[in-house]
């Protein structure tokens, strides 16, 4: 097939188009290349015949409109999104104007292309979103997120990747759009960008600086390998039933403050300091609206497509580190673009 993929130079993205030009897919990047992409994590399979980018914008419905018709895509995977908590905090119209607006405008250039399409290249033609757990907001002590779960998102990102959720089944309900929708745990793998949680604590660790964890650490999250995470959007659109959501999980629940005591163990047998990389950990003011526990029963999408995640938490972890250890002119790279991973998203008076 020949695959749209939208965002593709972000972390989960570039992770999808790795994934599909290994299975043999054609792909066309379409990333409007903020701060948070970086064509290095494309790079691999960039030379390849297989292989097109477009630096665009989502959010130009006539770019889009212009873009999918030179391409003549089979199938269309939207990844692109606005994704850091903290930046929503400190400046939310930006993600309604990414996730929400140009989930919209991409959908309305998808739609009138689909509907020119005749024969066998509409009936094969899919729509692909992918979303977070988050829209569902925050669980209590027990349970797990499901298909079924209401939406109750509590920031700005996940309020406008809700709004997107929605857009994507309206556009589907009440214009015969062919969509699927996937939901995810929190992602982490090589080529993430260094403001979540994971690149933040490794990359922080080896420059000797403080490692930060909000509040006590005690939220739980549930950890999904952005390989696996590829594997499952492309096991949707190949097997997926259409209209239909799949949470994707990794089977890998865990308290933030044992995660970040997890890295740093990893830290000392991989990378040594003079003393435990533990004893930088910072306790910081918990982040505004900060979900407590987040949890997938990821039973749908094992039981219907046949889709498990294959990296078990802890072996992906001590990967992860390895990675960012032996890649340090990736992240360093960022540094000096200005990225130096201080704090952002408290509201001050």
């Amino acid at each position: 097939m020949k695959l749209l993929i939208t965002g593709g130079a972000g972390f989960i993205g570039s992770a999808v188009v790795r994934r599909a030009i290994g299975l043999g897919h054609r792909v066309v990047n379409i990333d409007v290349l903020t701060y948070a992409a970086n064509l290095d994590n494309v790079a691999g399979v960039a030379g390849g015949p297989g292989y097109a980018f477009e630096q665009a914008d989502i959010c130009d419905g006539e770019v889009m409109a212009a873009v999918i018709e030179r391409h003549q895509p089979d199938a269309i995977v939207h990844v692109a999104a606005e994704t850091h908590n903290d930046r929503a905090i400190e400046n939310p119209l930006l993600f309604v104007q990414s996730n929400i607006v140009g989930t919209a405008v991409l959908l309305e250039a998808a739609r009138a292309y689909w509907s020119a399409l005749t024969g066998e290249r509409r009936a094969r033609f899919r729509f692909v979103h992918v979303s977070t757990d988050e829209v569902f907001g925050a669980l209590g002590e027990d349970g797990a997120f499901d298909e079924a779960s209401p939406y109750d998102p509590s920031s700005p990102y996940s309020a406008s990747k809700a709004a997107a959720d929605h857009l994507v089944r309206a556009w589907g309900r009440t214009f015969g759009l062919p969509v699927a929708l996937t939901n995810c745990a929190n992602n982490y793998g090589p080529f993430q960008f260094p403001e979540k949680l994971i690149p933040t604590v490794v990359s922080r660790a080896l420059e000797g600086r403080s490692i930060p964890v909000y509040g006590q650490g005690q939220q739980v999250r549930d950890w999904l390998h952005v390989d696996d995470h590829a594997d499952a959007i492309l096991t949707v659109l190949d097997k997926g039933r259409l209209g239909e959501t799949y949470l994707i999980g990794g089977e890998g629940t865990r308290r933030n403050i044992d995660l970040v005591r997890t890295l740093c163990a990893h830290l000392d047998r991989i990378s040594p300091s003079n003393h435990p990389y533990a004893d930088n950990i910072t306790f910081v003011e918990d982040r505004p609206g900060h979900d407590w526990r987040y949890a997938i029963d990821a039973s749908k999408i094992r039981r219907e497509l046949g889709w498990t995640p294959k990296v078990e938490l802890d072996a992906g972890l001590e990967g992860v580190v390895r990675w960012y250890v032996e890649n340090q002119d990736w992240w360093r790279a960022l540094r000096e673009r200005g990225h130096t991973s201080e704090r952002l998203g408290l509201i001050r008076s």
